[in-house]
Parts: structure tokens; C-alpha cells; sequence
């Protein structure tokens, strides 16, 4: 059991597997929050691009 726990064991750069667990929680929760952001900032196409993009999808298919 001594040899599973996350505390004696290294992973990259020489943290434990618990520090590392904790820095990729940081990691994903900042990154869903960045994402919301951007998601928030994002505006609706124009009337105009939807048009243009409705008659550019229309030509391919």
C-alpha cells in the first residue's frame, strides 16, 4: 500500500502525484471559467453574415 500513495510518489518535475492532481484541477477549472468568458463576450452574427453564410453553405451542398 506504502508504494500507491500519492504523497511518496514523484511524477514530472519532481512533484508528488497529489500536487500534481491539485494543479490540473486549477488548470481545468480555469480554463472552463475562461471559456464561459469567452463564450459571454461572443456576439450573434449579423443579419448579413447570416445570409452570407446561408447562401456560402447553400453553393457547397
Amino acid at each position: 500500500m506504502a508504494e500507491d500513495d500519492p504523497d511518496k510518489l514523484k511524477g514530472p518535475g519532481g512533484l508528488t502525484l497529489r500536487q500534481v492532481h491539485e494543479q490540473v484541477r486549477k488548470s481545468v477549472a480555469r480554463d472552463r471559467e475562461a471559456q464561459k468568458m469567452r463564450n459571454a463576450l461572443a456576439q450573434k452574427p449579423s443579419r448579413w453574415q447570416r445570409f452570407v453564410r446561408y447562401v456560402w453553405d447553400g453553393k457547397r451542398g
